[in-house]
């Protein structure tokens, strides 16, 4: 395991969210953001629930792992430094309801997104287990890298009506973005991640990755994200596609087809989302023959009002 520099780590700890990316079942590095704790330990934290698993069942067949932090909105720091994290995961098939043990990171999740402290009291918990019926990944640094600020990406950009003789599959989307996060493979296999600009082309879409990025062609994925200074308002999507040289540096992206998780945003895509959650959720558990669990709202509830820091005892 590699440590993080204290200059660096107070930089990690200050990002809101990151960009963690696994390996599907046929190599595509699949990128999604996320909130990942950096543990006492150096090991980072991130966890899914049930209704979104996909993300362990990757690591449980592939460990390789990266993370990206890349997005500042919310830091409350001045053009930091971007921070990629390789290295490996592992996924336990412990399903955790209770923050016990982990009590500094659901902390976190409750002091930075305000609006989540809901979900533990009636009625919304009766509608919401499913999201704290968790899996934990454990992610162990082997590769740090830092690069210069990118420019905001959550920047408002006009979007400019897609050209009819190129309807690319995410044109409208990436328009919307002045920079999106490239997920891609190095000659190894391994997943990278870059923040890059992406410039539409009659074939696709032209991206800059970083200078340290040594990646190899191949399938390939364009991220967008956003959230405000509460963690609400949450949007993403992923691009996916094929990744080919085109010169200088520079590489082409053949986007083959979009995933937009929560759809737009709008009130009939959540209630969409939070059927396909709870539906999911009960798959997960059926197909491996496991009974509903319960989760422990009383702990979570106080942890709402009295957080517990990094490297404070558990009361």
């Amino acid at each position: 395991m590699i440590s993080l520099p204290a200059s660096v780590a107070e930089t990690v700890d200050a990002y809101r969210t990151c960009e963690f990316v696994t390996l599907g079942r046929d190599g595509t590095p699949l990128a999604w953001p996320t909130a990942a704790f950096r543990r006492d330990d150096g090991t980072f934290l991130v966890t899914t629930s049930l209704a979104f698993a996909q993300k362990a069942l990757n690591v449980r067949r592939d460990g390789r792992v990266a993370l990206l932090f890349s997005d500042p909105t919310a830091s409350g720091l001045d053009h930091p430094e971007q921070v990629f994290i390789g290295g490996t995961a592992v996924c336990p098939e412990e399903i955790v309801t209770s923050p016990a043990g982990e009590e500094a990171y659901w902390s976190m999740l409750f002091e930075r997104q305000p609006d989540s402290r809901r979900y533990v009291d009636a009625p919304a918990r009766w509608l919401m287990d499913w999201y704290y019926l968790r899996l934990l990944i454990t992610i162990t640094p082997t590769d740090i890298r830092t690069r210069p600020a990118a420019s905001p990406p959550t920047a408002a950009v006009p979007s400019p009506a897609p050209a009819e003789s190129s309807p690319l599959p995410g044109t409208d989307i990436l328009a919307r973005f002045p920079t999106a996060v490239l997920s891609a493979r190095d000659a190894s296999g391994a997943p990278l991640l870059s923040r890059t600009r992406t410039t539409p082309t009659p074939d696709g879409f032209l991206v800059d990755p970083a200078p340290d990025c040594e990646i190899a062609p191949g399938p390939a994925g364009l991220l967008v994200h956003r959230h405000d200074d509460r963690l609400s308002g949450l949007y993403n999507a992923l691009v996916r596609g094929e990744l080919t040289p085109a010169g200088d540096g520079r590489w082409l992206f053949r986007p083959t087809r979009v995933i937009e998780p929560s759809g737009s945003g709008a009130p009939r895509d959540m209630l969409r989302t939070l059927r396909t959650a709870r539906r999911t959720t009960r798959t997960y558990l059926a197909t491996r023959s496991l009974p509903h669990p319960k989760v422990d709202w009383p702990t979570l509830k106080t942890l709402t009002t009295n957080p517990v820091r990094r490297g404070k005892p558990t009361p």
